[in-house]
């Protein structure tokens, strides 16, 4: 079974949109990585990470959120993520990965791009 990995990106406002499909793991992570970096160089500064096609994240991918999270950060901007709970008690799987690692408190999240990029609304808490 071939598991294809993508990222497109679309601005939605003054955000950058990443959608993020696929398995995020040790192969996967460098191009999402470079995904952000180039929306930062781009001088972009507001980013969203769509998760919400993600099937499996392993520790390589935790560490490319908290990197960008760390990069964002440093430039004044902000970063929020979009894990729905897909109607499952525990989310989706990133959300479980997070919340295991003890890291999800650290993300911005919301349940979809709406709400993600609305200035008026409170994300999910951890």
């Amino acid at each position: 079974m071939v598991v294809v990995f993508n990222v497109t990106g679309e601005g939605q406002g003054q955000w950058a949109v990443l959608q993020v499909s696929g398995e995020l793991d040790l192969v996967t992570s460098p191009a999402l990585r470079q995904r952000v970096h180039d929306a930062v160089a781009e001088g972009r500064h507001s980013i969203v990470l769509d998760l919400s096609e993600v099937f499996f994240c392993d520790s390589s991918g935790v560490g490319v959120l908290i990197a960008a999270r760390r990069l964002i950060r440093s430039c004044q901007g902000r970063l929020r993520l979009i894990l729905p709970a897909n109607g499952a008690v525990d989310g989706s799987h990133v959300n479980r990965v997070l919340a295991a690692l003890g890291v999800r408190r650290l993300f911005d999240v919301h349940p979809d791009l709406d709400s993600a990029v609305r200035e008026d609304v409170d994300p999910l808490s951890a």
